[in-house]
């Protein structure tokens, strides 16, 4: 069907005022011929809508960039506000509820004992557990040093058991306390035989504080294999600590600098073979890098 839009032309009238011969447009005035043409929509008869009731408007399509970015931004928007219902789900959930705890790392203590303490942590969804509580709960049991957990979805715990080293053993009365270097006491025995540690006589609270310390010191920077061979330890101060082998030697140690270079350089000496003709009583590793044997 033909189209019965027609351009529609308008001519200006004469201004009314202003110089020059009447009937001519004067240029700059804004008056004249003009020319205008407009589409007119059919009205609802099927007859031309007049040119004068139509506006005209270009109409520009969406920039394809800008409609990306805002795909993008929405389903971002949906991607986060899913995320953050799984892990609100997960948090307070009762499938990742503790069901199950897996101990490992302990040789003083037994893994009932650590569950024991834990008890309180069943139930209690996976992500809620952290270190901190752990460690809360484990405090009674001294033996631990330090602890660290992994969650295994979607019940199990399972605590890694970092115990402390028990480095002598310490002589009250007819007991011996299990110490570390710490003076933490970790067990006692009435059987030092049973044990291969050293043995410090009285402990801090004979030979004081200073010199405990400087003792304990010394065995904590012992390989085990050396430290099993030591029957007792002793300091007059805490530069002139001294230890005593199984076998009768002394080890000079002197103070407490360079403790692993002079642990290093006492375990080559032990190891090397011994002469029958020459046996050594002493080993002095109070100067590490001039060792002296006699």
């Amino acid at each position: 069907m033909a189209s019965t839009r027609r351009p529609t032309y308008k001519t200006g009238a004469p201004a009314s005022q202003g110089k020059g011969e009447p009937g001519k447009a004067q240029p700059g005035n804004g008056s004249g011929d003009v020319i205008s043409a407009s589409k007119a929509a059919p009205a609802a008869d099927g007859a031309p809508r007049p040119a004068a009731a139509t506006d005209n408007v270009l109409s520009f399509p969406e920039p394809k960039g800008k409609r990306i970015r805002r795909n993008i931004i929405l389903a971002a928007g949906t991607v986060a506000a899913l995320v953050a219902g799984l892990l609100a789900a997960a948090v307070y959930s009762p499938v990742f509820a503790v069901q199950t705890v897996s101990v490992d790392g302990t040789k003083m203590l037994t893994p009932e004992q650590v569950k024991a303490a834990l008890e309180p942590l069943r139930g209690r969804p996976l992500p809620q557990v952290n270190d901190d509580e752990v460690k809360q709960l484990l405090q009674p049991l001294v033996q631990v040093r330090d602890v660290t957990t992994d969650a295994r979805p979607p019940s199990v715990l399972v605590v890694h058991i970092h115990e402390r080293t028990p480095v002598a053993l310490v002589k009250q009365g007819e007991v011996f306390q299990l110490v570390d270097v710490d003076g933490v006491q970790l067990g006692t025995t009435q059987d030092p035989g049973s044990i291969q540690l050293p043995v410090i006589d009285g402990g801090a609270g004979v030979i004081g504080k200073d010199l405990f310390k400087a003792i304990t010191g010394v065995l904590a920077a012992l390989p085990a294999d050396v430290l099993a061979r030591l029957s007792d330890a002793s300091a007059k101060s805490v530069d002139a600590v001294e230890l005593k082998l199984v076998d009768g030697q002394t080890i000079v140690w002197g103070n407490a600098g360079e403790r692993e270079l002079k642990a290093k350089v006492l375990a080559a000496l032990l190891k090397a073979p011994a002469d029958p003709r020459n046996p050594v009583q002493v080993y002095d590793v109070s100067v590490p890098r001039h060792p002296v044997t006699r």
